[in-house]
Parts: structure tokens; sequence; C-alpha cells
């Protein structure tokens, strides 16, 4: 069942990210296609979500490959709130690809099949694998949004005239969004990494290299609130900081061995 579901769920997204594109050169029906097939991809892999959940005895999502699967559903989830507007169509060029490359790994790893046993409890895996999996959903998402403000700022200086005839959110609407997306996230980073430090310190564990890459994406997105919120950076600066903090995502996300929650 799970296969049957995998599949239309990849090729629905990889359709979006195809019309995504298609949208960028001509605004139109490729988009709206697009938008659709963000839609049914989510709808389907819900339902492989659902299916993996039913017949697994624990937590289905507490090894490398299978925390993949629900990343992505995560990172489309929060895409979906606004995302499929017309004036953010374009954020689908990021979110898309990169949803159809983790998925497709998830599966190579075995993520859609059922969970093996773990050591670590339901419910510890729910609280800290879910609330980081959220936290980085959320940094995506904002670093999304701020290439999309750096795209489209360099577009104005360069092309103004083709650029406005887009209907594209204004700049300070992305920046904006960028913040209140990181104001949420961090605080589900930090819940989610002191439950990890918790039973790290009670089990007496060591600290791997995961950990400490999870740490210093920690401080890179605290710095980006803190600098936002007390500093007063706005615009580009931000929105490279963004960018830098998702490459620590993205680090963290990928180098998730299955020694971590061996």
């Amino acid at each position: 069942m799970a296969e049957l579901l995998f599949w239309p769920a990849l090729l629905l997204y990889g359709e979006a990210a195809v019309g995504y594109f298609g949208d960028l050169r001509g605004p139109g029906r490729a988009g709206r296609a697009a938008t659709w097939g963000v839609r049914l991809g989510w709808l389907t892999q819900t339902a492989l979500l659902g299916v993996q959940a039913v017949r697994d005895d624990g937590f289905p999502w507490g090894t490398w490959a299978s925390s993949l699967d629900l990343f992505v559903w995560l990172v489309v989830s929060a895409y979906l709130i606004w995302g499929c507007r017309r004036r953010y169509r374009l954020l689908g060029l990021v979110v898309m690809p990169l949803a159809v490359a983790l998925l497709a790994v998830s599966r190579a790893g075995g993520g859609t099949g059922i969970g093996s046993a773990s050591h670590y409890s339901n419910l510890f895996l729910v609280v800290h694998v879910g609330l980081v999996l959220a936290a980085f959903a959320g940094f995506t998402l904002a670093a999304a949004l701020s290439g999309l403000y750096v795209w489209e700022e360099r577009q104005l200086q360069t092309r103004p005239a083709t650029i406005l005839r887009r209907q594209m959110p204004a700049l300070a609407t992305l920046d904006g969004l960028a913040l209140r997306t990181v104001a949420w996230s961090v605080p589900l980073l930090t819940l989610g990494a002191a439950v990890g430090l918790v039973r790290l310190v009670v089990r007496g564990d060591r600290l791997d290299v995961l950990i400490a890459a999870t740490a210093a994406t920690w401080i890179v997105w605290s710095a980006y609130l803190g600098l936002r919120l007390l500093g007063g950076w706005s615009g580009r600066r931000a929105a490279y900081l963004a960018l830098t903090g998702f490459v620590l995502v993205v680090i963290v996300r990928l180098a998730l061995p299955a020694t971590h929650f061996a």
C-alpha cells in the first residue's frame, strides 16, 4: 500500500516543480497546474504517512530515511499555508525540487517501509524528533522566503519593468514573513533539542557530530532572531544570514546517520 501511495506523491511533487519553472517563464496555466500538484501530492503523502502510522508498532519515523519522509511532509505543509497563492508561487522553485529530491532519498533508504524497533520511547521520539523536524521545516521555508527576497531585489534593480508585471509580494512582506517563521521555529528547536539533551545526560551518552551540528544550527538561527529583533537587521543582510542557516539545516538533515537513533 505504501508503494502505491509513494509514487503518485513523488510524481505530483515533480509535476509541481516542473510547473513552477514553467510559471517563471510565463505565469498562467503552468503555475495553476503546479499548485494543484502540490495540493494533491500533499494529500497523497499524508495518506502514506497515515498508512505507516497504522501498520507500525511504534513511532514510524525514528530512522534517518523515514525522518526525511516526515520532514518533506512538514516542509510542504508549511509551504501550503500561503505558498500556493499566486504572489508566492515562485517559492515552489525552491520547495518542490527539494521535496522531490528528499522524498526520493527517503525511498532509497527505506523510509517508506515499516520502521524497525527502537530503544527510544515513542513519547521521546514524538517530542524530540517531531519538534526538531518542525523547526527545520520552518527554517527551510524562511530560507526560501529569503532566497525569493534576494532574487526579487536583484530583479527590481536590473529589470524593474519585467518584475513589476508579475504579481509578486512586496520585499517588506517577504522580510516580515521570514522573521515570523523563524520566530516560531527557534522555540520549537529549543524545546526539541532540550528534550534530547535531558535524555543524553540521564543516559550518560556522549555528544556526537549531529548534536554539535544541531547546536550550531540553533546558534545561527537564534542569532538571526536576535539580530532581527534587537539589532535592527533586515533586508539583504538578514536574508543572507537565513540562507547561511539553511546550509546548516541541509547538513544536519543529510548527515543524520543511523547511528544517532540506533
